[in-house]
Parts: structure tokens; C-alpha cells; sequence
């Protein structure tokens, strides 16, 4: 028994966590090689290496992933300090480059050589489309403005494609449940965002992030345009890339009148965050959600005039509706306080009145009416508790939302 343990304690030394062995560059000039600074690695490598995200087999490993900025060509290599051999009986180590050639497509670099030299070509790349949004951010470490440019895409462009390759990859290692869609279906639209830099007093193009939106069938004459992925590339995260390109892609869609409403394909949190933002952004000029009518509840009148003039759907112009009104709100006031939460509250409790229905009917049929009683209000003193704990996290995220408006 000592002796395996003394094993398993050598074997695990011998386990490396992917998400820190994974290193990822954006590179523009040779010596971001070099730079600790230029690197990031994944939040996820699950679908890669497995639920616990480890890779057996080595010390000190490395797996590089570096990428040219604009066009995405890459540079794919193993680096380890040593590897478990055959003085381990019947233990291999993990095949780590079969498990990455799998989802980077094939005529990468495995020399830093060649990658530089392609390097060198990044002057000929430009983004690939239709300009559909220019903006500048600030920065202010270089204490200039920045330019950005977003276009629209599909596969009829010469060489998107096969970037679009390249580009997916990130999915695997920034979106939990991400998978790679079937380009051939002509029902995609690809939007993607590009930052304008100089070098050599050339301007080249960096890849900053992209969106995939379905455009599914609504019978008999309209579309509803279903957002896939969105990704912000982390070294430009936080600098509100995600709210320009949301809000680009909104409108490219207002204008068309085939288009129903935009929806999402399951939404994390922080994309319905910014979409929130996005959409009390647009709707807040709107007639319909003056604070005199705000204060009157919400009304079919939004809800037709959001859909009409904005593609907003019923769902989510409730929520922009419940942020207005929480901007329109004293909620100092004791009167105006309490009607605000009633009225959130009485759509926050819908799934409980729900649940407490169901539950009622079950346990009538297996226990006694008096005890049945009792559990039923334990449970809903719990409902109650439960909910108002979701009420104080709703105005918390509103809140955040209306201090990132008036900031705008």
C-alpha cells in the first residue's frame, strides 16, 4: 500500500492544468514572441482535455498557440521539461498534440521560423466584407485614440473560410458550451471586429472578435435572427467592444423589414447584461417609455412599438422596461419603492405560483391534507425568501446597467 501510494504521488507529478499550459498569443511584432505580457490562456479546456482539464504524461508543459493578428495564421507546438517513460508500467502520457489537431485546422507553423516570415505578410491582410461601424476607444496607455472597424461576412468572401477556421478555434477556450457551426449553411451572417494599427508606417488589421447569428425561418414572409456565438478576444476585453458590435449587429438588423425579432441562442449571464444595456440604450428615446408612462406599468404599447421600431421582443423589452422604470423611480419614496417592487415582483413570481400548484397536487395525493398544509407553507415562506433575495439581485444588476448609461 505504501508502495502505490509512493506511485501515485510520482504520478501526479506528472499532471499539468491545461487552462495554465495553454499559452495564446495575438502577435503583431516579432519580439511579442518574447513577451509574457502578450500572452493569455483559456478560461475553459474541458471539451479538449476532459471535465478535469488536466493532461497526463509530461513536467512543465507548454502548449503553444500563437496566432498573427489579422489573418490568424498559427504557430502549434509541445513544450515539456521531461515525460513520463516506460518506468512507469502500463502508463502512457496523454497524445496532447492529436487532441489539438483536432479543432486548429490543418497548414499551421510548427517553426517559429515560418511563422515570423508570415509575419512579414500581415500587410496584405484586410478585413474580409461589408463596413458596416467605425468607432474609437481611448487608450490610455498609448494616449491616442484608437480606431476600430466592424464588417459583415459570409463564405462567398475569398478566404474567409478558411480564417473563419482559425478564428473558431478561440470558442473551445472562451465560451463553456461552444461548438463549431456548419459553415455551409447559407442562413449564417458573420460579423467581425478589427482594430486599425500602424506598423512600418503601414495600417495593418487585428482581429478583435466576431459574432455568428442563424437567420431561422418565420412563417409566412419574416426572419428571426438568432445570435450564436459572441466572442471579444480577452486582451481587448473590457474596453466595450462587445456593446459596439451588439449594438451594430442590432441595427443592421432594425433595417430590414423581413426581420420579426433578434433573439439568443442560451444566453450567459454577461451577454444578457450587455444586451440589456444595448436595448434600454435604444428603447430609452422611445415615446412609449416616457417617466410619466413608466410610471403607469408596462403596456402593450411598448411591446408593439419596441418589436416595430427596434426588433424587440416582448421578453426582453420587460426587462428595458424595468430598468427605465427604476431610473423614473424614487425609491426613496416609500409609495413609489413599494409599487416598483410589486410590479417586478408579480413577474419574478409566476414560476413559483407555478411550482406551489404542482407541489399541492402531488402531496395531496401522498400524504395527509394537514401535513400537506404545513409543508406547502414552509415551502412558500422559502418561495417568498427566495424571492426577494431574486428581486434585490435584479435592481443590483439594473443598477449597474444605469450607472454604465449615464456614463455613455
Amino acid at each position: 500500500m505504501a508502495g502505490l501510494s509512493a506511485m501515485e504521488k510520482k504520478l501526479a507529478e506528472f499532471k499539468c492544468n491545461t487552462n495554465e499550459a495553454i499559452q495564446l498569443k495575438l502577435v503583431r511584432f516579432p519580439e511579442d514572441l518574447e513577451d509574457d505580457n502578450t500572452t493569455f490562456n483559456p478560461e475553459y479546456s474541458h471539451q479538449v482535455f476532459g471535465d478535469d482539464e488536466v493532461a497526463f504524461g509530461y513536467k512543465g508543459l507548454k502548449i503553444l498557440l500563437y496566432y498573427n493578428a489579422g489573418n490568424l495564421s498559427t504557430l502549434f507546438r509541445i513544450e515539456y521539461t521531461s515525460k513520463v517513460n516506460e518506468n512507469f508500467d502500463c502508463v502512457e502520457a496523454d497524445d496532447v498534440e492529436s487532441k489539438i489537431r483536432k479543432i486548429i485546422p490543418p497548414g499551421f507553423c510548427t517553426s517559429t521560423d515560418d511563422f515570423v516570415s508570415l509575419l512579414e505578410k500581415e500587410v496584405n491582410f484586410k478585413p474580409f466584407g461589408t463596413l458596416l461601424h467605425t468607432y474609437s476607444v481611448h487608450n490610455e496607455e498609448a494616449g491616442e485614440d484608437i480606431t476600430y472597424q466592424i464588417y459583415q461576412a459570409d463564405m462567398t468572401c475569398p478566404g474567409f473560410r478558411e480564417y473563419h477556421e482559425r478564428l473558431q478555434t478561440f470558442l473551445m477556450w472562451f465560451i463553456e458550451t461552444a461548438s463549431f457551426i456548419d459553415v455551409d449553411d447559407e442562413r449564417w451572417n458573420y460579423f467581425l471586429v478589427f482594430e486599425k494599427y500602424n506598423k512600418d508606417g503601414a495600417t495593418l488589421f487585428a482581429t478583435v472578435g466576431y459574432m455568428t447569428v442563424y437567420n431561422y425561418y418565420v412563417y409566412p414572409d419574416k426572419t428571426r435572427p438568432r445570435v450564436s456565438q459572441m466572442l471579444i478576444l480577452p486582451p481587448f476585453q473590457g474596453e466595450g467592444h462587445g456593446a459596439q458590435l451588439f449594438e451594430t449587429v442590432h441595427r443592421y438588423y432594425m433595417s430590414s423589414p423581413t426581420v420579426l425579432d433578434i433573439t439568443a441562442e442560451d444566453p450567459s449571464e454577461n451577454y444578457v447584461k450587455l444586451r440589456d444595456f444595448v436595448l434600454v440604450k435604444l428603447c430609452q428615446d422611445l415615446p412609449c417609455f416616457s417617466p410619466e408612462k413608466l410610471m403607469q406599468g408596462f403596456s402593450q404599447e411598448m411591446v408593439t412599438e419596441a418589436q416595430q421600431k427596434l426588433k424587440i421582443n416582448k421578453q426582453h423589452t420587460r426587462r428595458v422596461y424595468e430598468i427605465l422604470r427604476l431610473r423614473a423611480t424614487d425609491m426613496g419614496d416609500p409609495e413609489q419603492s413599494r409599487g416598483y417592487r410589486l410590479d417586478v415582483k408579480k413577474r419574478l413570481i409566476g414560476p413559483y405560483k407555478k411550482k406551489q400548484r404542482e407541489l399541492a397536487k402531488m402531496r395531496r395525493c401522498l400524504r395527509p391534507e394537514e401535513l400537506t398544509n404545513q409543508l406547502n407553507q414552509i415551502d412558500l415562506n422559502m418561495q417568498h425568501e427566495q424571492l426577494e433575495e431574486s428581486f434585490q439581485q435584479l435592481v443590483s444588476d439594473y443598477r449597474r446597467i444605469l450607472e454604465r448609461l449615464a456614463q455613455a
